[in-house]
């Protein structure tokens, strides 16, 4: 399954630039898919890893490669639509993003 949509650009990825700010669920996924260079409808390692350097994570390599096993529920190693949920849940309590539901 793929992510659809994007408004993507900068205003997309400014969304998370401060990460003592709520957001939304869908603005988090709103910012993740704005990382979507390649336009599949899947982030990649690479494209987790841009978005966490966005924000100024330290580490982002392996951070991105915890997030993707965390999240990959299929193995391929992409995050696809139906993964999603997984990789919110891995940014709250792993990279203390606050992200709410409303």
């Amino acid at each position: 399954m793929a992510i659809k949509g994007s408004s993507g650009g900068a205003a997309g990825r400014s969304i998370m630039r401060s990460t003592s700010s709520k957001v939304t669920e869908e603005e988090f996924k709103e910012w993740l898919r704005s990382f979507n260079t390649d336009r599949d409808g899947r982030i990649s390692r690479a494209e987790l890893r841009q978005a966490m350097r966005s924000i100024d994570l330290r580490f982002s390599g392996w951070r991105s490669r915890c997030g993707i096993r965390y999240a990959d529920a299929d193995g391929d190693g992409f995050i696809e639509d139906d993964e999603i949920d997984s990789l919110i849940h891995f940014a709250q309590h792993h990279l203390g993003l606050k992200i709410t539901t409303y």
